[in-house]
């Protein structure tokens, strides 16, 4: 069996196709074509604006003429993580899984995030039996890595009234808030000096973590890879000096880090002393993390020689500011039970062209002043470890609207469906709907989508059975929005 056997089978055939289309972010020029191949096909109006992002307009069911306009909004891109490093998400197809109930990818991020909103737009685009009013599908460019096709979406591109969000990833839930977000990022400069030649250099590794969203997945408590070593490295230069020619972790700014390495060096009579420590890490790690990271790795091997090392100064300097800077939940709401109120992610270390070391770093809040708050007690620490550091332009929250007619028809439709309320929520993950608020004040917007797990990692599973429960909540509040009149 096929994803494309299964149920409903439009909406599957659909995220099939998606899956077989390279889409990573700032890198959408494959799947935009295939979104204007699509609409050729089923002669859907279609038009683009100069950022890249695509809308589908669809007219009313006969007699529905007059109903409010709904606009499906997706994103394009998804995550690119692999377990297999030498993975082309730039021209290889998604292998896709079926286990159980469950989908996932062959070693990589499935795309459901947000391929599955994608299909589900599409689904109702070219499906004739539906009833409904207007319909914009919205698709936008480089959600993941910066909000980029929301922040500049063309003058006119939308008319719609009401906006469903296909982007959240859990069943029986519908999200009428978020959190909103800024990057915070710090560059060092470094000079490179000869690398000690009676120095012993080696690699350790933190590998095969569960990594996740870093919104979604901050309060579970994962393993940052980056904190790992650089809580390894601080150990090693409390008791000897190093010498580090290289360190690198993570890749994306909304990923919690699954992997970092550094080959670092130390006085050759320190070798077996070195080897010891890293056994005591290793156990100590095990211990912390038992029941939530069984496949996490921490590894060390002998390195070659490099001929260069990162001066001693910037060094330490690195390995210091590592080491302290914050990672995780810095405060839960005292509004919603549960929501995480503030985060920050250390995201990734890269070592770039003329001798720097760029560490990216991104804040999350549903309060605005305790976003700055924390983004700036990341920049005073940088700042005192001698790194430059800038913020990015950052994007607002979503307030709740707890009066929102959309909420109350989303609600009713799974309500009536599959006889339970679902549960109204805020959501510590971005999503694009503060930024939609800000240009189109009068939207009334939710969020809501099937199950999803691991998002942003190669763990990455989406739900059979919530898929279908996904579709038939959408097809019937577009019906529900068919019967009201503007």
């Amino acid at each position: 069996m096929t994803i494309r056997d299964l149920k409903p089978a439009l909406i599957w055939s659909i995220f099939d196709d998606i899956t077989r289309v390279p889409r990573p972010s700032k890198k959408e020029e494959k799947i935009r074509q295939f979104l204007l191949d699509f609409a050729a096909q089923h002669n859907i109006a279609v038009k683009t604006d100069a950022i890249g992002n695509v809308v589908m307009t669809k007219p009313a069911t006969p007699g529905h003429e007059n109903a409010p306009v709904v606009i499906l909004q997706s994103h394009m891109d998804m995550v690119c993580e692999s377990n297999d490093k030498n993975f082309d998400f730039e021209n290889n197809p998604i292998t896709t899984v079926i286990d159980g109930d469950w989908v996932h990818a062959d070693g990589t991020t499935l795309g459901a995030d947000n391929g599955i909103g994608m299909a589900a737009s599409l689904a109702v685009m070219a499906d004739g039996s539906l009833v409904h009013g207007p319909v914009e599908a919205l698709f936008t460019v480089d959600e993941e890595t910066g909000l980029t096709g929301a922040n500049n979406l063309g003058e006119g591109m939308i008319t719609g009234t009401m906006l469903l969000n296909l982007d959240s990833e859990d069943d029986a839930e519908i999200f009428v808030g978020c959190a909103g977000g800024v990057d915070t990022t710090c560059t060092f400069t470094y000079k490179r000096s000869f690398a000690p030649t009676d120095f012993y250099f080696f690699r350790v590794s933190v590998s095969d973590g569960l990594g996740g969203h870093s919104g979604g997945d901050i309060h579970l408590g994962r393993a940052n890879a980056n904190k790992l070593l650089a809580r390894f490295l601080w150990n090693l230069s409390q008791k000897h000096e190093v010498s580090l020619s290289e360190i690198d972790g993570g890749n994306l700014r909304n990923a919690i880090p699954r992997a970092a390495h550094a080959v670092i060096g130390v006085h050759t009579s320190k070798k077996e002393d070195v080897v010891a420590m890293l056994n005591m890490f290793v156990a100590d790690v095990e211990r912390e993390y038992a029941g939530l990271e069984p496949t996490l790795k921490i590894e060390m091997e002998t390195a070659e020689k490099p001929e260069f090392a990162i001066d001693s100064a910037t060094t330490m300097a690195v390995i210091r500011a590592l080491y302290s800077a914050p990672h995780g939940v810095i405060s839960m709401s005292r509004e919603l039970e549960g929501l995480v109120e503030t985060s920050t992610n250390l995201a990734s270390v890269k070592m770039l062209p003329d001798n720097k070391i760029l560490v990216t770093t991104s804040q999350r809040s549903s309060v605005d002043s305790r976003k700055w708050d924390i983004a700036n007690q990341v920049q005073a620490l940088f700042e005192m470890a001698g790194a430059t550091v800038t913020h990015g332009d950052g994007y607002p929250g979503w307030a709740p609207n707890m009066n929102s007619r959309i909420m109350e028809i989303a609600r009713d439709a799974y309500n009536e469906l599959y006889g339970k309320v679902p549960a109204i929520k805020a959501i510590h993950a971005g999503l694009e709907c503060g930024l939609f608020l800000q240009k189109y004040p009068h939207l009334d917007m939710v969020s809501f989508g099937p199950t999803l797990r691991g998002v942003h990692s190669p763990t990455e599973k989406m739900n059979i059975p919530a898929v279908e429960r996904f579709w038939g909540q959408l097809t019937r509040i577009l019906e529900k929005v068919a019967d009201l009149r503007q």
